[in-house]
């Protein structure tokens, strides 16, 4: 069977998605082939364990699609026509330390400055000049972010005529934790700022990472960790709308297996069931690149594309659990307890930092553990039965897992999920195991297995360090959405501006696609 549109798009992350909804809002007819059975990517809600309770199985937070123009101004009526809505949730976050010592992130400012005045009145002062500096920087950042590559001005061009402009370019190359060390003096003021750094799985170390430390404590204190209501597919459930609402499909359950070439030219792709799909115009991967690669000739992408793919990192591996639980985690603060949707278990930062560098030598530094904890029932209980909540423990471990957990599927997956739990239990002595009805793991092995974009149960697409981020992402000279071969360009986390959900490289992919159709996207949403 062979169907033919104008753009045949391979893969239905959120990206993907916001690619299609673009074209199809520009009067193109699409059609997003997605292999699982509910498009989205990582912004998936699923019934993992129990009937009615329902898990952001990746993605929870989304905070950063917030200044995305594609919600911003509502350009596809995600907001306005298709029933996306957001909460924020106050408090922000609540983290623990080793020590046992507390501190709770609110959306009020001068409370979480007070928080921060219990350990250092210097920190307090401190945290306040980083917010007022990132508040007069983050436009740039953000129309960097949200601008394809080659069509603007490259980071160091446009903070040239900012009058901070060369604080910034000395801290684009700084790591997140040259500026932690640098700014505070508290060591739980330091542990607080890493833990807020490292949510994104970049080395408080990698060079590159310093905007990080502005930006994800800038962001989380200026509007919580957005929450859709209904779960993460919310997301991509508004964006199928969009796609269906004009000129397109999505067609769920369908594998791109290959690329279709014809006179050196891509023209469509075939599935694992034997189909074929044409595009007239183009076609759109989100497809990872580490996995494109094997879908067309080697000669067809040449051995400059093919050595960037080959040294593209994948960075850290995630490890996640869940549990549908009958209450919410109430974590220690003195002798009083906290409800958040977000919470944590802060480690001391030379121990985070100790951390990253045994995940890369296929070691787990127990100290150092990055914790998670995500209660976003607290906030929506649409997500679970009455009284019920649904609990996501967030961590990272090695892909391969260490000889003293033993092989992920030989009872590895659950020992290190047991100690996650643990821990957690000991910060919020309430949800004894009584209160757990179900739980389940996922090693980095599974994360990949269950959505092979997430190469090596990496989940923001692939390393973020200065090696592969901007221009060098996916890979120097193919930064721009275009790929070697004509008539396929390329979307999702391995393109700028990189993974979490951001919206941002499907709607970068969607400027430079209409830009070669001879329009722009300013025209298609009406300026």
């Amino acid at each position: 069977m062979t169907e033919t549109y104008d753009f045949v798009i391979a893969g239905g992350g959120h990206n993907s998605l916001t690619t299609a909804a673009y074209l199809v809002r520009a009067g193109y007819s699409v059609v997003v082939l997605d292999a699982r059975s509910d498009p989205g990517g990582g912004a998936a809600t699923e019934e993992l364990l129990l009937p009615g309770y329902h898990f952001d199985s990746c993605s929870t937070g989304h905070t950063l699609i917030q200044v995305n123009p594609l919600l911003a101004r509502d350009e596809l009526g995600l907001l306005s026509e298709h029933g996306l809505e957001y909460v924020n949730p106050d408090p922000v976050v609540h983290l623990v330390f080793p020590d046992g010592e507390h501190l709770t992130m609110w959306l009020d400012l001068e409370r979480t400055l007070d928080e921060i005045r219990r350990f250092s009145e210097a920190d307090a002062v401190a945290y306040r000049n980083m917010l007022d500096e990132f508040d007069r920087v983050k436009g740039v950042y953000g129309a960097y972010r949200f601008t394809p590559i080659g069509y603007g001005p490259s980071l160091d061009e446009a903070l040239t005529d900012h009058p901070d402009g060369v604080l910034w370019r000395r801290r684009n190359v700084m790591s997140a934790w040259d500026i932690i060390s640098r700014e505070f003096e508290s060591r739980h003021i330091q542990a607080f700022m890493s833990w807020m750094a490292f949510q994104t799985l970049q080395p408080l170390e990698s060079a590159g990472s310093a905007y990080l430390a502005y930006s994800l404590a800038g962001g989380r204190q200026r509007r919580s960790w957005s929450i859709p209501v209904g779960g993460s597919a919310s997301l991509p459930r508004a964006l199928v709308a969009a796609v269906e609402s004009g000129n397109g499909s999505v067609l769920t359950d369908t594998l791109v297996t290959s690329l279709i070439l014809e006179n050196g030219r891509c023209v469509g792709v075939e599935t694992e069931g034997g189909e074929s799909y044409r595009a007239r115009e183009a076609v759109v991967s989100s497809i990872h690149v580490k996995t494109l690669v094997d879908m067309a000739p080697s000669e067809a992408w040449g051995d400059d594309f093919l050595y960037g793919v080959d040294t593209y990192s994948e960075g850290l591996s995630a490890f996640a659990s869940y549990y549908a639980t009958t209450e919410a985690p109430q974590l220690i603060a003195g002798a009083e307890t906290v409800e958040s949707v977000s919470a944590g278990w802060a480690p001391w930062p030379e121990d985070s930092i100790e951390f990253a560098r045994g995940l890369r030598e296929n070691r787990i530094h127990r100290a150092g553990l990055f914790l998670l904890f995500a209660t976003p029932t607290v906030v929506d209980p649409t997500r679970a039965p009455d009284g019920g909540h649904t609990l996501k423990i967030l961590g990272m471990a090695p892909y391969d897992a260490p000889e003293d957990l033993g092989p992920w599927d030989e009872g590895g997956r659950e020992a290190y999920a047991a100690e996650h739990l643990s821990k957690l239990q000991e910060v919020a002595p309430n949800l004894t195991d009584d209160k757990i009805l179900a739980g389940a793991a996922k090693s980095p092995v599974d994360i990949e297995r269950s959505n092979p974009h997430m190469w090596r149960g990496t989940i923001h697409g692939g390393d973020r360090g200065l090696s592969f981020g901007g221009a060098q992402r996916p890979v120097p000279g193919w930064a721009s959405h275009r790929l070697p071969i004509p008539g396929i360009y390329q979307t999702g986390a391995t393109t700028h501006p990189g993974g979490s959900i951001t919206g941002g490289p499907g709607r970068n992919a969607a400027m430079v696609i209409l830009d070669d159709l001879g329009t722009s996207l300013e025209a298609v949403v009406g300026g």
